[in-house]
């Protein structure tokens, strides 16, 4: 699992352009939307699903379930060891 977070937070990191980040300033916790935590938004997430589905073969049914999916880091984590493709 901690190296499923560690790629994930690279994968943010490269796929939002934050390259001012590095891993270890994403908490795994922490809120990724919202003003407390990366402060990410619908642009950003949009981004989220389209890294879940070309690295993990996940694809979202609908994107109320994204919500509680990109809580956080881990959040996301653990949705990926459940539903993984690949």
């Amino acid at each position: 699992m901690e190296e499923l977070i560690k790629n994930l937070k690279a994968q943010i990191i490269d796929a939002l352009n934050l390259e001012e980040l590095s891993i270890d300033d994403i908490d795994t916790d922490a809120a990724l939307f919202g003003d407390d935590g990366l402060g990410l938004d619908s642009i950003d997430a949009l981004e989220l699903i389209v890294l879940l589905e070309k690295n993990y073969g996940i694809r979202l049914a609908n994107a109320s379930e994204g919500k509680d999916i990109f809580k956080s880091v881990r959040s996301i984590a653990e949705y990926v060891e459940k539903n993984r493709k690949k």
